[in-house]
């Protein structure tokens, strides 16, 4: 969510690294040594890399089937997921994709369900999975097409040192308009501390993220059930006015061009009091050698019409559908996306790195507990009243929470992001903003109207 990032995920933009263990034929054929094998295409996330590192020792010395990793950045790796999908090549056998593209390629029939596969093996526990992740990742025909390796929603991260050095309560379930009354507040608190950090760099995964679920909880939606546009509606352009009003008044310096990344350096640096983004920040937020370890707290996402409006996410295993080695793929998801792959993890490199996020046993577990005391409730709480089907005040033509499941979305987040990013530089006004993003919304609609 983050995609462009639209990703939310510490470290994805970050690393720049090509990474091909082993090599096979098309469709993961057999390797040089005559054995079974499953080709897997995946971003290059730092728990990626982990499950690269743990793969022959455990599951190809269990199962006899070798992986071929090709390992890629983000942006790189979604662009050689779409290519290889929609022609059907049949290159690589399972591919990390996100709740994004899940619905569109199944409806596309370019993976395999996994229903009876993986989901319906008593052993996988299923049910262990958490509802919404789950959800996210099923087609309009109620089909599973992935399995989630982690998954993350969004909360409200603050210093509880500066709060309390103010005198100051953040609410459990803040409002917008708290967090903007305190945000002022904590302005300034610390020498070159600002109130609070949102992102501002365009892209559909980079402002849109955090923005858009600011747009749910306003009462406002990109389109109406019915493909009505709606980006210049009011409650859409009270939403965007709020969020910029906040961050130039209060935000980061240099926030037109701030995404996950600087947000999570000007938090680490006592730089602003407040951020709000990705649960998974805080793995970052808590490590050993962050400098505000042990000084920060977490509470849901601000809301003001609707419940919550945490957003939702997950990067996830998918067949595809042209694969000739399914059953090896299916075994490699079972165990990738398996408890006991937690428990491996957990044991040999630390359950601070565990791919949390996607099964309810995960946060009962006494272990994962006391390395991730400090967020695990909060993320864990984040993620179950996320509802991807349901965001705001009203029906939406398709699922997502911070996105629009349709394959125009990436093109039309970033074109209206671009314009809101250049709201928060001062150089258009909101209004101005959207009513651009309006004509570009309309002409996507227009689509979905006639078919």
């Amino acid at each position: 969510m983050a995609l462009p990032r639209y990703t939310v995920l510490a470290g994805t933009a970050a690393i720049a690294l090509l990474a091909v263990t082993g090599c096979a034929g098309a469709g993961g054929g057999s390797s040089s040594g005559g054995g079974k094998s499953v080709n897997v295409l995946m971003v290059n996330n730092p728990q990626m890399l982990d499950l690269q590192k743990l793969t022959a020792e455990h599951f190809t010395k269990e199962t006899g089937i070798k992986v071929n990793y090709t390992v890629l950045p983000e942006n790189d790796v979604r662009d050689k997921i779409s290519q290889e999908f929609s022609s059907q090549a049949g290159t690589y056998d399972v591919a990390s994709i996100s709740n994004f593209e899940a619905p569109i390629y199944g409806k596309n029939g370019w993976l395999a369900p996994l229903d009876d596969t993986v989901a319906g093996k008593a052993d996988f526990a299923q049910s262990d999975v958490l509802k919404p992740i789950q959800e996210g990742l099923k087609g309009e025909d109620g089909k599973l097409y992935a399995e989630p390796f982690y998954g993350e929603s969004s909360f409200l991260m603050y210093r509880k040192d500066v709060f309390e050095k103010e005198g100051l309560t953040m609410p459990a379930h803040p409002t917008w308009q708290q967090v903007a009354d305190l945000a002022a507040k904590v302005d300034g608190a610390q020498s070159g501390m600002k109130g609070i950090c949102l992102r501002g760099q365009p892209g559909w995964g980079q402002v849109f993220a955090p923005l858009t679920t600011v747009v749910n909880t306003f009462g406002g939606t990109w389109f109406t059930k019915d493909w009505q546009a709606k980006v210049n509606a009011p409650e859409f352009e009270a939403a965007t006015k709020f969020y910029v009003d906040l961050v130039r008044k209060h935000g980061e310096a240099g926030a037109p061009q701030a995404g996950f990344t600087e947000c999570l350096n000007s938090f680490q640096q006592s730089k602003t009091a407040m951020w709000y983004d990705a649960t998974s920040a805080a793995g970052s937020v808590e490590s050993k050698d962050s400098p505000v370890v042990g000084k920060v707290g977490y509470v849901a996402a601000p809301v003001e019409k609707t419940k919550s409006s945490g957003w939702l996410y997950s990067w996830a295993w998918a067949i595809q559908k042209a694969s000739k080695h399914q059953d090896n793929a299916a075994k490699f998801i079972a165990w990738a996306s398996s408890k006991e792959y937690e428990e491996l993890v957990g044991k040999q490199l630390g359950w601070e790195r565990v791919p949390a996020g996607k099964r309810a046993s995960t946060y009962t577990n006494p272990a994962y507990q006391k390395a991730a005391g400090a967020f695990y409730q909060a993320t864990e709480d984040a993620i179950n009243s996320a509802d991807p089907r349901n965001p705001g005040v009203q029906p939406r033509p398709t699922v997502g929470v911070q996105f629009v499941d349709i394959p125009e979305f990436p093109d039309l987040g970033t074109k209206v992001s671009q314009e809101v990013s250049s709201a928060i530089a001062g150089r258009t006004s909101v209004s101005a903003a959207l009513d651009k993003g309006q004509k570009l919304a309309e002409d996507v609609a227009a689509k979905y109207r006639k078919s």
